[in-house]
């Protein structure tokens, strides 16, 4: 089995306006993705809601927007399965997604004052750690939890 992603038309579109907010483009970048995320739908497939609420977050004004959209890809997550991810990229594993979706709402959470639920989803990223491949995308998640902890003054396990 190679690991190379299967062609797929939506995650395509998805990526592409992921590369243009990138490129300098972010307002362009969020009206694709939103009018993506109207196409698929609150049903649609829990990979691609997953994926686009997950890159639509980082391509907000607001951390309130912001972190209604992690909310949003942390419970696409929830309809996800290994098989579904796997026929997009045969590496990939549902609860590797988990710390870094866990992450991103403690960060949201933490920006807005919520001390109590930045630390909830800061234990579930540290819960979740295990789950990360011991690769470069578990490396960057890994070194994130590491430089969001030695940022945060309300850490109690330091």
């Amino acid at each position: 089995m190679t690991d190379q992603a299967t062609a797929d038309p939506t995650m395509t579109r998805i990526i592409e306006a992921v590369q243009l907010g990138h490129s300098g483009a972010p307002a362009q970048a969020r009206e694709l993705l939103t009018a993506l995320w109207d196409e698929l739908g609150p049903t649609g497939d829990a990979l691609h809601r997953c994926t686009l609420a997950h890159h639509l977050a980082d391509l907000q004004d607001s951390t309130e927007a912001e972190l209604a959209w992690d909310e949003r890809a942390l419970a696409a997550v929830s309809d996800l399965t290994d098989e579904r991810a796997q026929r997009h990229l045969p590496s990939l594993q549902v609860q590797a997604f988990l710390p870094s979706l866990h992450l991103n709402l403690a960060d949201c959470h933490r920006r807005l004052g919520n001390v109590g639920q930045a630390q909830e989803h800061l234990a579930r990223v540290r819960e979740h750690l295990v789950r990360l491949p011991d690769d470069p995308y578990g490396d960057s998640i890994r070194a994130a939890v590491r430089d969001f902890v030695a940022d945060d003054p309300t850490d109690r396990r330091r």
